[in-house]
């Protein structure tokens, strides 16, 4: 049985043997209706030798608290940057970056290791990046708590709770290899949740498993998600995920460019329909959709120009083909030749 008030209620937590880290925690632990992400003008530049790479440029973010969204983009995209980010596994390179009460862009290393040891869980794809072989399914999920200092009967009592939640009371003691590939993953997300972190964190959680296996974690991290109240950030390429997610966050080009909200159609029972919305940064730009500049393919050119006319409580945005001509103070225009040696206007007097 899911116990939601135990994981979010600080009275319930684990008392470990007293420690400053634990104080701190307690301590800085948001009490406030502020979003839980916030992300500003994020940068992270990554230099290999004499080349720069520019994978997040400018990006904006913000999340809620205990909000579940999903994030996709094409490879190179910035996805996987901005996880290691929220994780703490890398630090930005400019910009603003706040996870519940943490500066993750002025954090120390001893701060940023408590921050990953409670504050969040992270899922991999990879199975064998979550879990211990040689450790029990029960184990596995004990070992965070144990490097946290959490007693023995809390330690199994929580694990417990875990299993029953995801499904897996008769696992327990079921080594990795005698696991299904969604079973291994359910696994990876009580280990995420072992020290009851706020945030969970999943890159590609299932992205080896197939269909009905994917629909099955999914439907479990939901859970998860409105029983625990734990905020959930996932990147994921799987295509009926705005199903299950509050919404769907595009990233491209190292920017945030839309949105994707799914809503009942209320004519058909599970008829769902998805739109999509782009999202207007903080300097009001915009990215128009690959479809879009496809349609308009040389319209819409890089470096071309536009134009943005209001039009009722909209506003319309139209190509324009050629830059105007405009008159120079000598009476050229911006789209004629120099003038050459010959053009009288420019001939000295003898």
């Amino acid at each position: 049985m899911v116990n939601a008030e135990r994981y979010r209620n600080p009275s319930h937590q684990f008392q470990a043997p007293a420690s400053d880290e634990e104080q701190e925690l307690q301590e800085l632990e948001a009490t406030s209706d502020e979003a839980y992400i916030e992300c500003q003008d994020l940068f992270k530049i990554y230099k290999r030798s004499d080349l720069e790479v520019v994978a997040l440029r400018g990006l904006d973010l913000t999340v809620e608290p205990g909000e579940l969204i999903a994030i996709i983009g094409a490879s190179g995209s910035g996805k996987s940057t901005l996880m290691n980010l929220l994780a703490g596994l890398d630090r930005p390179s400019a910009g603003h970056i706040r996870v519940g009460s943490r500066d993750l862009l002025d954090i120390s290393d001893r701060e940023l290791v408590l921050y990953r040891r409670l504050e969040v869980g992270f899922v991999w794809q990879a199975t064998g990046r979550n879990l211990v072989p040689y450790l029990s399914v029960r184990d596995n999920i004990e070992l965070p708590m144990s490097m946290a200092g959490v007693s023995t009967p809390d330690r199994h009592s929580w694990s417990t709770e875990l299993l029953e939640a995801l499904g897996l009371p008769d696992k327990a003691n079921r080594l990795p290899h005698q696991l299904s590939g969604g079973e291994q993953q359910r696994v990876a997300i009580g280990v995420a949740l072992s020290n009851k972190p706020p945030l969970l964190l999943a890159d590609e959680p299932t992205g080896e498993l197939d269909t009905q296996t994917a629909t099955q974690v999914f439907r479990l991290l939901r859970e998860i998600n409105v029983a625990y109240k734990v905020t959930i950030v996932m990147v994921t390429h799987y295509p009926g995920v705005s199903e299950f997610v509050d919404r769907v966050v595009h990233i491209r080009d190292g920017r945030i460019s839309s949105e994707s909200y799914s809503t009942p159609t209320f004519q058909r029972d599970g008829e769902r329909v998805e739109e999509e919305y782009l999202v207007v940064d903080r300097a009001g730009r915009i990215q128009l959709p690959p479809d879009i500049l496809e349609r308009f393919t040389g319209r819409f050119r890089q470096g071309g120009l536009a134009k943005a006319d209001p039009e009722g409580d909209g506003v319309t945005i139209r190509p324009i083909d050629d830059r105007p001509r405009t008159n120079t103070p000598g009476g050229r225009t911006t789209n004629d030749e120099p003038p050459g040696q010959d053009d009288s206007r420019f001939r000295r007097n003898p």
